[in-house]
């Protein structure tokens, strides 16, 4: 175990799946307060055969969950765009990901793009320098670590709205109808 993820109570694993650049980000929580602990690319350019680009997000995936021992993942869902080549191999670098997770026995939770930069900015049509800005406030992120490449600021943005989702209240569900309401309570029931 990295020394780095002693002490939270939670870690969250964010990813912005890519298949020429993938972001990964890690938020470390004490009570109610989410702290970076490491962010950065998977660069993935380099290999020519798109099965390669595949092979090597699942090891450094595999390798990043190994390190930071993450209870949950929060992933980025596939936009549609108008290409659908894009979209298959968008589709295909995400399905490894969280297969990768899944293989360590992570829960998964995917947010669409626009809840993310909503969660984040408070506009779901927020540029990525916006999403990365909020994100050097918001956790005080300094300067000189702030990522050249925005996937990892994307990727730590899906890993803190998957902290704020889990930390609103759950409401709880009453009965569907007066019959499930009797089945359930039948010692409520006057005769």
């Amino acid at each position: 175990m990295d020394a780095a993820v002693k002490g939270y109570e939670r870690v969250i694993m964010g990813i912005d799946p890519g298949t020429n650049v993938m972001g990964y980000g890690v938020l470390g929580i004490k009570g109610r307060k989410p702290e970076v602990i490491v962010m950065g690319v998977i660069q993935l350019n380099k290999f020519e055969s798109h099965y390669m680009r595949l092979h090597r997000i699942f090891e450094r995936v595999t390798g990043i969950v190994e390190q930071y021992l993450p209870d949950e993942l929060a992933i980025e869902a596939p936009f549609f765009g108008k290409n659908v080549q894009s979209m298959l191999k968008l589709g295909r670098a995400q399905g490894v990901a969280m297969a990768a997770a899944l293989s360590r026995d992570i829960p998964i939770a995917e947010y669409a793009p626009l809840s993310i930069k909503q969660a984040v900015t408070g506009s779901g049509s927020a540029s990525k320098e916006r999403v990365a800005e909020m994100l050097k406030r918001m956790l005080h992120i300094p300067e000189e670590k702030m990522p050249h490449l925005l996937d990892a600021t994307d990727a730590l943005a899906a890993a803190l709205t998957h902290f704020y989702e889990t930390q609103k209240p759950q409401i709880a569900k009453g009965p569907k109808s007066w019959a499930d309401f009797i089945a359930k309570n039948p010692d409520r029931v006057k005769k």
